[in-house]
C-alpha cells in the first residue's frame, strides 16, 4: 500500500464539512428517504395458514418488501422446517409459499395497496 493511499480517507459519500449548507440539505434528504423507503407504506399482512404477521410494502405488482416483526424461524412453520434441515437461519431460501399467497390475496382484496402507475 502506498503512502498516499494510507493518507487518503475513503468514504462512500463526499465529505461536505466545508459546505455546511450542503451537508444540512443532504442530511434532511436522507431523513426523508429513510421515511419514504423504510417506514412508510408498510401494511400488516397475516399469513392465512399459520397466523404469522409481517409488514409488507408493495412498490409495484412485481416488487414486494417484507419486514418480519419476529424471527421467521420461530414464528413461521415453513421457515422453521427449512432452518432445521439446512442448519442455519441465514441460509438463502425461497421463502414461505403460504405467506406469499397471503400477500397476493391481500393485494387482490384491496387490503394491501399497490401504488398508482403499476400495471393492473
Amino acid at each position: 500500500m502506498s503512502a498516499s493511499t494510507r493518507r487518503s480517507r475513503w468514504a462512500k459519500s463526499p465529505d461536505f464539512s466545508q459546505w455546511p449548507e450542503r451537508a444540512e440539505a443532504v442530511a434532511a434528504q436522507t431523513a426523508i428517504d429513510k421515511i419514504n423507503y423504510l417506514d412508510s407504506g408498510q401494511h400488516e399482512v397475516q399469513c392465512r395458514e399459520c397466523g404469522t404477521c409481517v409488514l409488507v410494502r408493495k412498490n409495484s405488482l412485481s416488487h414486494t418488501s417484507v419486514q418480519w416483526q419476529d424471527d421467521p424461524d420461530t414464528v413461521c412453520p415453513t421457515f422453521r422446517e427449512t432452518a432445521s434441515l439446512r442448519g442455519s437461519s441465514i441460509t438463502p431460501r425461497e421463502g414461505c409459499p403460504q405467506l406469499r399467497e397471503s400477500i397476493d390475496r391481500a393485494v387482490l382484496d384491496g387490503t394491501l395497496p399497490v401504488p398508482d402507475g403499476s400495471p393492473t
